[in-house]
C-alpha cells in the first residue's frame, strides 16, 4: 500500500529458546502512513526473503470516516509480482495494462510487473462516502531471473475460485501453490506457497512443506513446542519435516514460502537481480517513460530523492 518501500527495516529478530524448529522470529514494526497503519514484516536486515517472497505488509485494520480512505497515486514496479489479499474492505486497482478491478475480501489480485508496470490503489466513491474499514495483506514476489522482464500482466481470482480444505477441523485456503492435497489456480513463476488457516484455541496444524517457509500471525497467538509466536509476528522455520503449530487462542495465520531464488536488490518500488536495472527504472520513472495508468494518468508519485 505504501510506496515508501525502499527501507529494509531493522525489526526485532531473534532465535527463540526452546524450539529448534524455528530459525528466526521477526517482530513487526508499525509505520504510520498518515491515518493508516502498516506493519512491515519483510524485508529485514536479518532476513530479506522467505522463498520468493521479498516484501510483506500487514495493512490495518484501519477505520476511515466518511470522505476518507486509501488514495495511492500511480507508481511503478519492475521485476516482481504483487499479491493483494483483503480480510475486510475493498480496494480499486487500476494499471497501465488497462485493468480496472475492485478487490474484496477473499479475492486474490496478482499484478505481474515484469519489464515495467504502473498502477494506482484507490477506493470507489460508493465506499468513501461512508465510514468503513480496511484490513489485509500486501506481498511482493520476486520473479525468477529468466522471468524478470516478462510482459506486464494482471490476474484477478474471485474468492470462490480459491480452494478450501478442512485439515483436522481447521479451515484452510490454499491461496498460492499446493498444500494439504489442494492446488491453487493462482499463477506462479516459481515454487510458491501461500496458505491461510483459522485455528480455534487448542487446534493444531502441520506446517506445509517448502524449501523455505514461515508463518505470520495476523490475529491471535500460536506455539511451536515451547516457543510462542505472538500476534503480528513471523516465525521462519527450519527445514525440519512435520513441524506442528498449536493455537494458544483463536488465530488467523498465513503460511508463506517456496523456493530460494537467490539475492535480490530492492529500492523503493523496484526489485531486481541487477542493481543497474533498478537505476534504469529510477531514471525512467523520473523521466516519466513508464506506461501510464489507463483512466488515472493525471497525477503520480515522484521518485523519492
Amino acid at each position: 500500500m505504501s510506496t515508501q518501500r525502499k527501507e529494509v527495516f531493522d525489526q526485532e529478530c531473534q532465535r527463540p529458546d526452546g524450539c529448534q524448529n524455528i530459525d528466526l522470529l521477526i517482530e513487526t514494526r508499525q509505520k504510520d502512513l498518515g491515518g493508516f497503519r502498516v506493519r512491515r514484516v519483510l524485508p529485514t536486515i536479518k532476513r530479506r526473503m522467505v522463498g520468493p517472497w521479498i516484501f510483506f505488509d500487514h495493512m490495518g485494520p484501519a477505520e476511515f470516516p466518511a470522505g476518507e480512505g486509501i488514495n495511492v497515486r500511480p507508481h511503478p514496479h519492475i521485476n516482481l509480482a504483487t499479491v493483494t489479499y483483503l480480510f475486510e474492505g475493498e480496494i480499486l486497482h487500476r494499471d497501465s495494462v488497462g485493468s480496472y478491478q475492485t478487490i474484496r475480501p477473499g479475492d486474490v489480485n496478482l499484478m505481474v510487473a515484469g519489464k515495467g508496470i504502473t498502477h494506482s490503489e484507490r477506493e470507489r466513491p460508493e465506499v468513501t462516502e461512508k465510514a468503513h474499514r480496511l484490513h489485509g495483506l500486501q506481498l511482493w514476489l520476486a520473479l525468477p531471473e529468466a522471468d524478470e522482464e516478462v510482459e506486464p500482466a494482471f490476474y484477478h481470482y474471485p474468492d470462490a475460485e480459491i480452494p478450501r480444505v478442512d485439515v483436522d477441523g481447521v479451515p484452510v485456503r490454499v491461496i498460492m501453490g499446493s498444500a494439504y492435497g489442494k492446488t491453487s489456480p493462482v499463477k506462479v513463476y516459481a515454487d510458491t506457497l501461500y496458505v491461510e488457516a483459522h485455528l480455534k484455541a487448542g487446534q493444531s496444524i502441520v506446517v506445509p512443506d517448502a524449501e523455505e517457509r514461515a508463518v505470520y500471525v495476523a490475529e491471535g497467538e500460536v506455539a511451536v513446542k515451547d516457543a510462542t509466536i505472538h500476534e503480528y509476528s513471523m516465525a521462519v522455520f527450519t527445514n525440519e519435516k512435520g513441524i506442528e503449530l498449536t493455537a494458544k487462542r483463536d488465530s488467523r495465520i498465513a503460511f508463506v514460502g517456496g523456493e530460494n531464488l537467490g539475492h535480490r536488490y530492492i529500492e523503493w518500488n523496484f526489485v531486481s537481480t541487477r542493481r543497474e536495472r533498478i537505476e534504469q527504472a529510477k531514471a525512467d520513472w523520473k523521466a516519466q517513460n513508464f506506461p501510464k495508468v489507463v483512466g488515472d494518468d493525471d497525477e503520480f508519485i515522484p521518485l523519492p530523492e
